[in-house]
């Protein structure tokens, strides 16, 4: 590639957790300005519609069994680019440092001079159990929530996830959509099968679904989930505060007065 006239320089942003509207003001004015962009699998692709067709778009995303770039090619494209085009725009769903590798994207790209800025996102950690009405905190319920990934490079489970449900926290568990029954099995031996639990998938778009029960009934409710999809697992009492469980005991006070 020719060297560009323009500067190197290399923003994370964060697109939010999946509508359009919900990356911030300046990172929707960051990616105007973008001389390239890198984006991920999770990023809205709406929000690629209103720039120019010269601005390079390649994607680099990652989902299950079809990784299009591994994470040393988009370290070596982020510096490349960056020389080639100036300023690069990596978009990244949700915030860049939640489980998004921004550490390891800004280590590489600093170590050739090129300096990077971070624009924060809004996380679906915690805006997607929100738009479905789940607090992740309560007064008396839950004073603390933990978010963590199920499972380490081996496959094993996280001590994080142990510690966890040993807790009275509102568990938040990311890319454990495969392993939701075992998830799950595994917290049952911390936490009754009767604790409330949530599986939301494409939060907050049009499609979004959320299933609920209780860490006893998961087996069915994993025949209703789709697993080419990423979801977010909430277990924990403010999953009591769903409208679902609302809805269920209005009815149940209505079938009494019949």
């Amino acid at each position: 590639m020719i060297q560009s006239q323009n500067s190197p320089k290399v923003t994370l942003v964060g697109a939010g957790p999946g509508a359009k509207d919900l990356i911030t003001i300046r990172g929707s004015r960051v990616l105007q300005s973008a001389n390239a962009i890198l984006y991920d699998a999770l990023v809205n692709i709406d929000l690629l519609y209103g720039i120019s067709d010269d601005i390079p778009k390649v994607y680099v995303g990652k989902r299950y069994g079809k990784h299009y770039a591994k994470q040393e090619e988009i370290n070596r494209l982020l510096v490349e680019y960056a020389f080639a085009y100036g300023h690069v725009v990596r978009l990244k769903g949700g915030d860049p440092f939640v489980f998004g590798r921004a550490s390891e994207e800004i280590a590489h790209v600093e170590s050739f001079g090129i300096p990077v800025e971070v624009v924060p996102g809004v996380s679906s950690a915690i805006s997607v159990p929100s738009g479905q009405g789940i607090p992740l905190t309560k007064r008396v319920a839950a004073s603390s929530f933990w978010v963590m990934t199920a499972t380490k490079r081996d496959g094993s489970f996280s001590e994080d996830l142990i510690l966890a449900s040993q807790s009275s926290a509102t568990m938040v568990i990311l890319m454990g959509v495969r392993k939701f029954v075992e998830i799950a099995r595994e917290i049952t031996r911390y936490r009754g099968e009767s604790t409330p639990v949530a599986l939301i998938q494409n939060g907050t778009l049009e499609n979004e679904s959320c299933l609920i029960g209780t860490l006893g009934n998961v087996e069915t409710m994993f025949q209703n989930i789709d697993i080419s999809k990423p979801g977010i697992i909430v277990v924990g009492s403010v999953v009591l505060e769903h409208p679902f469980f609302f809805e269920d005991e209005v009815h149940r006070v209505l079938h009494s007065r019949i």
